[in-house]
């Protein structure tokens, strides 16, 4: 018995490698078929396993499916049959199972609560779905309780518990004050993800609100309030409300900081566990003052930027989707200037976990409220390869797979139609056999037909899935249209269509007119979807074909009807032209076709479609274009199109000018870049070549050396324009060779001497046709990334290698000289992972590129290697030997090259100077490593680059690729003493002619005990003898006075230090020039002349011929600038003179200078003369006179560019002045010519000078000197007047207003300022004696204080005082008191009170007033 059984295993075994799934039937999607197919039912639709409903409204549970005939359903509750009937508020939809549950008034929701399971049955087998958890949402009241207010002190950390009550499902968290304004969170304020507030240091200002937890049950739309925190915060010193700011919270108090401490999680390490594929979160909250910052890492790798985010000011880190790649160690890191602090999460990634329910569902029910079980840390099934359905025809083989993984690993338990599928399998079943997870099904029956479920589970969860097995019998059916009428142009090739459907699959045979056996090879091909080829369709191809589908049940047919045409073709085509604009031009376009195919025939233009309007003329076999003007331009293309094919053909016409326009020009011209072609056109196509012919443009007197060939493809880069070879410059028609499955366009660049031409237009596209690769994927190797895989990688294929859609590439791989089978496997990517492998295994690799139209060549095998392990064995017996002061020989026992695990790299010494012998010196410790690649049993090496009279101690590891061993022995040894560095700094100052004083400091590293230091210095520039001489200080000697013998030489010095073993490094200077020293130094600005070119370009050139000046307007806008004006020429910018000379013209540097070679039309010598507002230009050319106007070309600039922002044209020849110019900016210029834009000048640069305004000096002016000579002869006159008054004793009442009429108009003469005492009145009027307006002293102008005032002459004495006027009329008063006559008329105009000392107003300081000398001469 036992050995008829492992008969059987090895025979299902056998067939299990030798069964091929390519017989399984596709269905396809046709309506005809779907209508008349029998299928078991399907499961479409249904509710989730864990099902949280509403309690407010009424339970909806989905259950749907599909199959033939429509199937019927019930329902399972807690395991047992629930009758829906029975009930009155359940009821079932109609055609579907989905139940539907009224909840009536005094019902309670939670009474249906429990687990559903549906089932859909029909003729051919039973489906049903998961069991769904049907639960009621839950939404708790928050416990009453009453909250004190919290004392905490200022700084300290705090936490303001949530403990949100229970809901199903758990609520979202938020808290807000009194007032309904959200708490703001920060970096120092958080909420947690289990709710809690949490606050890293409190400030005063935290108790100026209220706290609230607020819970939001979503299912419910409620919302339920904790009672509010209150704070009261200690504080050791009193707070201002004022002195509050961001960067300052503490307002300048002391408050005592602390080092970080972390608030959640605790401790320094805990674990977290998280599902395969699901989000992963991370936090830590951390207190302390000041504030400390957040910061992760991941131990022995980087964090995957693309993956990871982080929230709440890094409190927590967020990662999507984590594989088992990311799981680890997570380091959070809180720090702040007090100290830091470190926390390490274990993050562990399983597969998707399932709730696990350990209690009954009548337990269930009493737990108040419910409550979410808790995730348990292991991992429940996942799929591997879940079962799908399968349709087979009667006497097929199929097989259905259902595998899954999990921890532990889950079972697998096979249902047929919901019962146990070994109860099913009977002893002598030879058509269904059950091997672990796969179901093996051989010669099906029709009749057996079902529904198979596969249940994979563990103590932690459990997957169910259905798929039938659908035994399909149907007798052939036609699913194409009837009767089809094909037409196909002669020549070509051609299809016929039949498709067709029936189970088992039946067999197609094709027959034309009825007649003979079946159609198949020679030119024609029948294909397993039922299509007939027609390689060449001939006139004798034509007629009826018939197809004719048969299998086991029956038979159908279908014909086609099949009519060859002649093609359509184009038999005098339009040809390439040129027309001189103003004539006509015509193309012409001949078309034959077959005569019962009606012909149409249009023009497009550029390939846009021809405006034919009242110009164009086309008929039926050409099109006129009359009066060619320079828009015909262009490619016409004539297309003849009937309904099954079309031809076209293209011609440019090219528009020409007449020659005579110009006839002087084209003589002058210097040789030019070529024009680009015209006219591509494309011939002889073939599968990999096609022939492309141009016409070469103008080559502008210089012959076309070669032609640049570049394609365009839309597929791979679209737009981007190619090299893809070149050709002599005597060829116009070539052969391309080109790749597969490219869409091409060409274009056509000229070559010649002054370079390549603009590219020509593109040509028509061509598509060569697809194929299998040529190339083999280069850089293939196999390398492992784990200890257990190796990942076999290689470069992708170009894109212009693919040949093809679909690309896959297939790689082989076995292990190297073990004769086993290949294995295999295929990507599109490029590379491929081979799991569970040995460690560091050579391994035979070759690869192989396909596409959709077939594999490409193999590749030679290269050699690759799984991965590697941490090597096992330390190397042994370290120790050195013959130790010096910068090297030590090293020793060591090798290991055994198998316990490397891996390639053997090196053997890795580290090492690291621990400290230096030298007292007091402290050095920085830092490890270094140096490797030995050797095989010897007994290695050896050198260790080279050590500190002399150092302590150092090392170990030494063996190295593969990724991992090193353990440690060796560490050894310790010291190193002898050697020679010390150089000085850390030699400074020599030159204090005196004779006398240098040098200053030094210890070398950085002495590499041994100081004994002192040595000078040795000599003569560089002496006339004398220029020995060296040598002098020794001590080792705590580090200043000295040099006295030197040669006060006019200068010094070479060189200092090093000394050990034991000798002098050390040199550190040489050379002594500095004394301040007084005669002669320049390069700190004076002094530049020696070295080349006698550049001498003589400094010196001016002869003058240009001068010629008639122009200026020039230019219209733009100034811009006003105040920086120093200069004038630049074409070499160098020199400071303006402030008066204006003749521009200089500077030659460039050279030999030749000052030869002028002329070759061909030339702009040089621009020079330019520039005044504030506008400049004078002048520049040479080599135009014939009259022949070319020139274009001025000003710019600014411009972020590093020039702005172009004057263009002035000029028709005459140079010089010419260009006006409106900006004063105080700088330009650039350049002049080019009209005609010829490629003929241009140099830029110049020049500034223009800075703005100035003209001082007009009005006393040279005419009218000012007529109009003082009759103010003065008014004056004399009234003085006349007084003189003869004065003389008859007459009254003199107008006497003040005279004296004040003077003052002022002397006052204007002299142009002299006002008195501080001046002021203005609003109405514009001065008062110069008291700040009164003139109003005002109209108003009192009786007064005696107003008379009494002094003029403009008068001072104020020290003592407040005014003292009496030069220019006052009292001085000529008779008597004492100042009266002229005897009514008094007078003394109320100019009446004052003389001092006693009548000579104390004559020792003024002031000038005599003008008005004085009038006087005295009256």
């Amino acid at each position: 018995m036992l050995g008829r059984g492992v008969y059987v295993a090895l025979t299902l075994v056998l067939f299990l490698l030798l069964w091929q799934e390519a017989g399984l039937i596709e269905v396809p999607l046709d309506s005809k078929i779907q209508q008349n197919m029998k299928q078991p039912p399907t499961i479409i639709k249904q509710s989730v396993k864990d099902y949280i409903v509403d309690p407010r409204d009424n339970i909806i549970i989905e259950c749907e499916a599909k199959g033939n005939p429509i199937p019927t359903f019930s329902w399972k509750r807690n395991g047992k049959f629930f009758n829906i009937g029975s009930n009155p508020t359940v009821t079932m939809r109609k055609r579907s199972g989905t139940l539907e549950i009224g909840i009536r008034l005094g019902e309670r929701p939670e009474d249906y609560e429990g687990e559903y399971q549906c089932f859909a049955r029909n003729d051919h087998g039973m489906a049903m779905s998961n069991k769904i958890l049907l639960r009621v949402s839950k939404a708790p009241l928050w416990p009453k309780e009453v909250l004190e207010p919290l004392l905490v002190t200022e700084g300290s950390s705090l936490v303001l518990p949530c403990n949100p009550p229970p809901g199903l499902p758990p609520p979202q968290i938020f808290w807000i004050d009194s007032n309904m304004n959200p708490i703001p969170q920060n970096e120092r304020v958080s909420m947690g993800q289990n709710g809690d507030l949490y606050f890293s240091n409190v400030l005063v200002q935290d108790a100026e609100r209220d706290y609230s937890c607020n819970a939001r049950f979503n299912f419910t739309q409620t919302i339920q309030q904790k009672n509010p925190f209150t704070l009261r915060v200690q504080t050791t010193e009193p707070y201002n409300d004022t002195s509050f700011n961001a960067t300052d919270p503490y307002g300048g108090r002391k408050v005592a900081e602390s080092r970080p401490t972390f608030l959640t999680p605790s401790g320094i390490q805990s674990s977290k566990m998280v599902l395969r594929d699901k989000e992963l979160l991370l936090e830590c909250i951390a207190a302390g003052l000041p504030t400390p910052s957040i910061t992760w890492f991941k131990k022995g790798a980087e964090l995957p930027a693309r993956k990871v985010k982080f929230e709440k000011n890094n409190k927590v880190l967020r990662m999507l989707s984590v594989s088992e790649e990311d799981a680890g160690d997570y380091v959070c890191t809180a720090n702040n200037n007090v100290g830091m602090i470190r926390h390490t999460i274990s993050v562990e990634v399983k597969g998707e976990q399932r709730h696990l329910h350990l209690y009954t569902y009548a337990e269930m029910f009493v737990l108040m409220p419910p409550t979410i079980p808790p995730l348990c840390p292991t991992a429940a099934p996942y799929w591997l390869d879940k079962p799908t359905n399968l349709i087979l025809a009667p006497d097929e083989h199929g097989r259905l797979v259902c595998r899954a993984n999990g921890k532990p690993k889950p079972t697998i338990q096979w249902f047929v139609d919901g019962e146990p599928l070994e109860a099913k399998i009977s002893e002598g079943d030879q058509r269904r056999a059950l091997l672990g997870d796969t179901i093996i099904f051989r010669s099906v029956e029709i009749g057996t037909s079902a529904v198979y479920q596969c249940n994979a589970s563990n103590q932690h969860g459990y997957l169910l899935a259905n798929a039938f097995v659908s035994v399909l019998d149907m007798r052939p059916m036609m699913l194409g249209p009837k009767n089809q009428h094909i037409q196909v142009i002669e020549n070509n090739h051609t299809f016929l269509d039949c498709p067709y459907f029936g189970s088992p699959i039946p067999d197609l045979r094709w027959f034309k007119n009825g007649q003979g056996s079946g159609l198949d090879g020679g030119q024609y091909r029948v294909y397993v979807n039922g299509s007939l080829e027609i390689r060449r369709a001939r006139r004798e191809d034509e007629g009826t074909y018939t197809c004719v589908a048969t299998n086991m049940l029956g038979a159908a047919e279908n014909q086609v009807h099949l009519e060859v045409k002649e093609p359509t073709r184009i038999v005098q085509a339009p040809v390439h032209q040129s027309a001189v604009r103003g004539t006509t031009a015509r193309f012409d376009c001949k078309v034959n076709s077959d005569p019962t195919l009606p012909v149409t025939v249009t023009w497009t233009k550029d390939d846009k479609p021809l405006d034919l309007r009242w110009r164009l003329k086309k008929d039926k076999e050409s099109l006129t274009i009359p009066n060619v003007n320079e828009g015909d331009a262009g490619t016409y293309t004539c297309m003849a199109k009937s309904a099954i094919d079309q031809d076209s053909v293209s011609a440019r016409l090219t528009v020409l000018e007449d020659d005579s326009l110009h006839p002087s020009l084209s003589s002058a011209l210097p040789p030019g870049r070529p024009d680009p072609p015209m006219d591509l056109d494309l011939s002889d196509p073939a599968a990999r070549s096609v022939r492309l012919t141009w016409i070469p443009g103008n080559d502008h007197k210089s012959p076309i050396t070669g032609f640049l060939v570049q394609f365009e493809e839309d597929r791979w880069e679209p737009g981007r324009w190619q090299n893809l070879t070149s050709f002599s410059g005597d060829l116009n028609s070539v052969v391309l060779q080109l790749a597969p499955f490219v869409n091409y366009q060409f274009r056509v660049i000229a070559v010649n001497s002054v370079g390549q031409s603009d590219p020509s237009r593109p040509s028509p596209r061509y598509k060569t046709s697809g194929a299998a690769p040529d190339a083999i994927p280069r850089g293939l190797r196999g390398w492992g990334t784990r200890k257990d895989n190796m990942e076999i990688s290689w470069e992708p294929l170009q894109d212009l290698e693919r040949n093809g859609l679909n690309l896959q590439y297939h790689v082989w791989w076995r292990r190297k000289d073990s004769g086993e089978q290949w294995n295999s496997g295929s990507t599109p990517l490029s590379s491929y992972v081979v799991h569970n492998t040995d460690t560091y295994v050579p391994y035979e690799i070759r690869i192989q590129a396909s596409n959709e139209f077939g594999p490409g060549p193999e590749s030679n095998v290269v050699i690759g290697y799984s991965g590697e392990d941490k090597p096992t064995e330390a190397p042994r017996q370290l120790r050195v030997s013959k130790v010096n002061s910068t090297k030590a020989h090293v020793h060591w026992k090798a290991v055994n090259m198998s316990s490397i695990r891996g390639e053997f790299k090196e053997y890795r010494l580290y090492y690291s100077r621990e400290s230096s012998l030298v007292p007091g010196l402290v050095v920085k410790e830092e490890t270094k490593n140096k490797g030995f690649y050797t095989t010897a049993e007994e290695p050896s090496g050198i260790l080279t680059g050590l500190v002399p009279f150092s302590k150092y101690k090392m170990f030494m590891v063996v190295a593969n690729n990724r991992f090193e061993s353990p440690p060796s022995n560490t050894v310790e040894f010291t190193t002898r003493e050697g020679v010390p560095d150089a000085p850390r700094f030699f400074k020599i100052n030159r204090r005196t002619l004779d006398t240098l004083y040098l200053e030094w400091d210890r070398p950085l590293e002495p590499n041994g005990i100081l004994v002192g230091y040595q000078l040795k210095y000599q003569a560089v520039n002496s006339s004398g003898s220029s020995r060296s001489k040598i002098l020794t200080f001590q080792h705590n000697v580090t200043e000295f006075t040099l006295r030197l013998p040669d006060r006019s030489a200068r010094y070479k010095l060189f200092l090093s230090a000394l050990t034991q073993q000798g002098s050390g490094e040199v550190y040489a200077e050379e002594s500095p020039h004394f301040s007084n020293e005669e002669g320049f130094t390069e700190e004076e600005g002094l530049v020696e002349v070295t080349n006698v070119f550049v001498y003589s370009a400094l010196t001016p050139t002869p003058p240009l011929a001068t010629l008639p000046s122009t200026t020039i307007a230019a219209t733009e806008s100034r811009i006003q600038a105040t920086t120093p004006t200069t004038t630049t020429t074409t070499t160098t910018t020199t400071e303006a003179p402030p008066t204006t000379t003749a521009a200089v013209l500077l030659t460039s540097r050279g030999p030749d200078s000052n030869v002028l070679v002329t070759r061909g039309p030339e702009i040089w010598n621009l020079t330019v003369d520039p005044n504030s507002v506008y400049a004078n230009v002048s520049w040479r050319h080599s135009f014939p006179a009259g022949s070319s106007a020139f274009v001025l070309e000003f710019a600014l600039d411009s972020e590093k560019t020039k702005r172009v922002v004057k263009s002035v044209p000029v028709m005459q020849q140079p010089p010419v002045t260009v006006a409106d110019l900006n004063a105080s900016t700088t330009y650039h210029l350049r002049v080019y010519s009209h005609e010829l834009t490629s003929i241009s000048s140099t830029w110049v640069t020049f500034k223009t000078k800075a703005a100035y305004i003209d001082q007009v000096d009005i006393a040279t002016k005419g009218w000012f000197i007529g109009l003082m000579c009759g103010i003065a002869l008014i004056i004399l006159i009234l003085l006349i007047v007084c003189f003869i008054k004065r003389s008859r004793g007459g009254k003199y009442p107008g006497a003040g207003w005279v004296a004040m009429v003077t003052k002022v108009l002397v006052r204007d003469k002299k142009d002299l300022p006002l008195d501080p005492v001046d002021h203005k009145d609003q109405d514009g009027s001065f008062d110069y004696q008291n700040g009164s307006s003139v109003h005002d002293r109209d108003k009192n102008q009786n007064s005696s204080d107003e008379d009494n005032k002094p003029l403009q002459g008068s001072q104020t004495s020290l003592d407040g005082n005014v003292k009496e006027s030069d220019d006052s009329l009292v001085d000529y008063g008779d008597g004492g008191d100042g009266q002229f006559n005897e009514d008094g008329s007078f003394i109320g105009q100019y009446t004052v009170k003389k001092d006693k000392d009548e000579t104390e107003g004559n020792e003024s300081s002031e000038a005599t007033s003008p008005v004085n000398a009038i006087y005295s001469l009256a």
